[in-house]
């Protein structure tokens, strides 16, 4: 990799900072900063940030991330399509704005550890193989894999506050909801694939079934099968021996 596809400085005085921030904004390049810093959000609701060490990330599309030390998930976030700039208050602040709907991120520079700008390409997309939604489709086409009678109908189906992975009757015309999971199904798959079964259960009355697909599962999820009267399948998700070349030319 060339060495101008990397900017880095490190404490940064002000005016360094606003130019490597402009640059990597003009550029659409990625922007990532290490500082201590407060964090500011207006829209669906109010949220206040006090003084702490962040990692802030800046992408070409307009996503805004900010991480703390822990956790994998963002603190605070706005979407891709948002508008970032820098603007000099007391001290620098990154402001994202998205507009609809309306929703204020704004990030209060307080000291900067490190700054950089990654002018990133990449050629490839994710080529997913194995995943939940091709084992939806190969029972769809070979309903036969869960047990000889059963009709998937639905996708997807939403019930309550959950999405239903496939909803479908046995031969006996009962309801049967199936929870899949490509890898080891733990407890958690258990209790989601019960919460279904009682949701359904409340709505239409009779018999429902509720039926764990993957290609294994626990000793602890095993047990709270049985005790809760719901079922097993095995099933390996459908492997792919081709994969696709993308055209994506950026990354983001």
């Amino acid at each position: 990799m060339s060495k101008d596809k990397v900017k880095v400085v490190t404490y940064p005085p002000t005016e360094e900072l606003l130019s490597l921030v402009d640059l990597a904004l003009l550029e659409g390049a990625l922007l990532t900063i290490f500082a201590r810093c407060t964090v500011h959000y207006d829209g669906r609701a109010k949220s206040e940030l006090g003084p702490g060490d962040r990692v802030i990330i800046v992408k070409p599309d307009g996503s805004f991330l900010i991480h703390q030390s822990k956790k994998r998930e963002p603190v605070n976030w706005q979407p891709p399509g948002s508008r970032v700039r820098l603007e000099m208050r007391e001290n620098p602040v990154l402001v994202s704005i998205r507009k609809k709907p309306r929703e204020t991120l704004e990030v209060e520079l307080l000291e900067v550890y490190m700054a950089s700008l990654f002018r990133a390409e990449d050629y490839e997309e994710l080529n997913l193989t194995g995943s939940e939604s091709e084992m939806a489709e190969l029972i769809f086409k070979n309903p036969e894999v869960i047990e000889p009678g059963f009709k998937p109908l639905y996708r997807e189906k939403k019930i309550g506050t959950g999405i239903v992975d496939v909803l479908g009757r046995d031969k006996d015309g009962n309801i049967v909801v199936l929870e899949l999971k490509r890898r080891r199904a733990e407890l958690q798959a258990v209790r989601q694939l019960k919460s279904y079964v009682e949701i359904l259960q409340e709505e239409y009355g009779g018999k429902v079934r509720g039926i764990l697909v993957a290609p294994s599962l626990t000793s602890g999820a095993r047990k709270l099968l049985g005790r809760e009267g719901l079922e097993f399948r095995r099933l390996e998700p459908p492997k792919k021996n081709s994969r696709s070349r993308g055209k994506q030319k950026r990354l983001f």
